[in-house]
């Protein structure tokens, strides 16, 4: 049985609420780890294909920009289906309406749904 739902029982306490926009201490936490995180996961691609192959020793310049480009191509459009797929799994849980977004610092999928913590972990490990 899925017990998630738009209106939270009359016994719920909220013990912890993250607000990434107003809490600037954590939002800073989160990013630097977001950007550990990266560092290791572009270290560890370059050392399966090395900068040297994609960017080095190329003549061409419209080639090295070609490449660039592919590359910022391919983190939007990372970005746009890690969140669709969030919202994805929000409206097959929740069957309400996802609301995505860019707020400067984070894109999101965002529901008015609460959701249970099985759903709960579904959805956030759902991208992976």
């Amino acid at each position: 049985m899925i017990n998630n739902t738009i209106t939270l029982p009359p016994t719920y306490r909220e013990l912890l609420k993250i607000d990434l926009q107003k809490d600037k201490k954590t939002m800073i936490l989160v990013n630097a780890l977001s950007l550990i995180i990266a560092i290791l996961m572009v270290a560890g691609a370059v050392y399966f294909v090395p900068l040297v192959i994609s960017f080095g020793a190329q003549d061409d310049l419209k080639l090295y920009f070609l490449h660039l480009i592919g590359i910022v191509l391919g983190m939007v459009l990372y970005l746009v289906l890690h969140e669709l797929v969030h919202g994805i799994f929000m409206k097959r849980y929740s069957g309400e309406k996802v609301k995505y977004g860019f707020t400067g610092l984070y894109a999101f999928a965002g529901s008015m749904a609460y959701f249970n913590k099985k759903c709960y972990i579904i959805i956030a490990l759902a991208p992976v």
